[in-house]
């Protein structure tokens, strides 16, 4: 069905409900069951929906997403709930009041702006994403706060809005689409766009961007949630802050946010008693020698995003583990190491190497030995392949 109508009929709702819990093994018993007092097509819409609300609980929250409407692109593209409301809350910090949503898809970014208390217009091409987006703003009560328009982004005025927001479509018929030019609409059309916005813009953009293409007159942040990085921004007319140029990794939740200064590339040296993973938000950012320098610490090698210290200093942006061996790569050693601490559960990370962690698990680690848990860097030391053994710091 690509018509959200009939779901929103009171038929179509009371369905919704009846099938909210539906395990996924049942839904062929529940689906013929249904099918004798409702239309096959709404059993199978209903059903549908349902399961996309299951699995976008993980992104709004069980809560927001046993409420809203989805589409299968919807769920996978859509902004996260919580990077959502960081967005939203700095342009409030900006003194914005509105804004143009422009791609705005199944309007999650809508959703926190309008909670924050700005006015949004949210703009998509698609039917049935403008149709899911309008039925969203209605179901979580801010329609007064979110007019939905169906259009062509590149037709719309933004002139009485205070900032736009854009968030251009970066899969296509193959997949991702990693040429900013190739985005939907192109990534020069959404800077131009960015450039008339009164108060402030922002760009959505994938986390791979080249830092070469972003504007020199944007300031570039990269966003993780959990660990995990979510997107790239590029910020424009944001003044004090957000410097052109400048460079920024957010983490969430918190928020914490780490500012570049321009620092050299840290010293390569050898490894010390304690290595740090940096976020992967603080890698995308090249802000590792940010956090080298709180640590007082180097790298391990002059390619590889490891940072190395003699010293434990908690820090936010980068995980700590302390290193117990450092060794030559050799899989037979690394198998017998392990059988002799009757190790039972094996981390392996990797960065610089060409093994695959789950092939190397299954050779040296083909069943547990005991109890006792170690992780594994597949790395590089000062160029030289080499495993660094050792386990997080509590």
């Amino acid at each position: 069905m690509n018509d959200l109508a009939p779901l929103l009929t009171p038929e179509g709702r009371a369905l919704l409900d009846e099938v909210r819990d539906t395990d996924p093994a049942h839904e062929l018993a529940v689906a013929t069951r249904l099918r004798r007092e409702h239309p096959a097509d709404l059993v199978s819409a209903a059903l549908g929906q349902a399961r996309l609300r299951q699995r976008a609980a993980a992104k709004f929250g069980a809560q927001d997403a046993g409420r809203m409407f989805f589409t299968p692109n919807g769920v996978e593209q859509s902004t996260r709930a919580s990077v959502a409301a960081y967005r939203a809350r700095r342009f409030r910090e900006l003194g914005v009041t509105s804004v143009a949503d422009l791609c705005c898809g199944i309007g999650g970014d809508a959703i926190a702006l309008a909670r924050a208390g700005i006015r949004v217009l949210a703009v998509d091409r698609d039917p049935l994403t403008a149709a899911a987006a309008r039925a969203n703003a209605e179901a979580l009560g801010l329609a007064d706060l979110i007019e939905v328009r169906r259009t062509d982004v590149t037709e719309v005025d933004t002139s009485g809005w205070d900032a736009v927001f854009v968030d251009p479509a970066r899969r296509g018929g193959r997949g991702r689409i990693f040429d900013p030019e190739a985005y939907s609409p192109p990534l020069s059309w959404a800077v131009g766009a960015a450039r008339t916005a009164p108060r402030a813009a922002a760009l959505k953009v994938a986390p791979g961007i080249p830092h070469e293409a972003v504007p020199d007159d944007a300031e570039a942040e990269w966003i993780s949630d959990g660990g995990d990085v979510k997107e790239a921004v590029l910020w424009f007319g944001a003044g004090r802050d957000a410097a052109p140029g400048a460079v920024r990794a957010t983490l969430l939740p918190g928020p914490r946010t780490l500012h570049s200064r321009g620092l050299p590339d840290p010293a390569v040296r050898p490894p010390g008693r304690y290595l740090y993973e940096p976020d992967g938000a603080v890698i995308r950012a090249h802000l590792v020698a940010e956090v080298a320098e709180q640590l007082d610490g180097g790298l391990i090698d002059a390619t590889i995003a490891y940072v190395t210290a003699d010293e434990h200093r908690p820090t936010p942006y980068a995980t700590a583990y302390e290193i117990t061996d450092r060794l030559p790569f050799n899989a037979k050693k690394l198998k017998a190491l392990l059988r002799e601490r009757q190790v039972g559960t094996l981390t392996v990370k990797k960065r610089g190497s060409a093994v695959e962690p789950e092939e190397l698990r299954r050779k040296v680690l083909p069943k547990p030995h005991g109890s006792a848990s170690v992780t594994v860097f597949l790395t590089r030391v000062d160029g030289a392949p080499a495993m660094l053994l050792g386990h997080p710091v509590r």
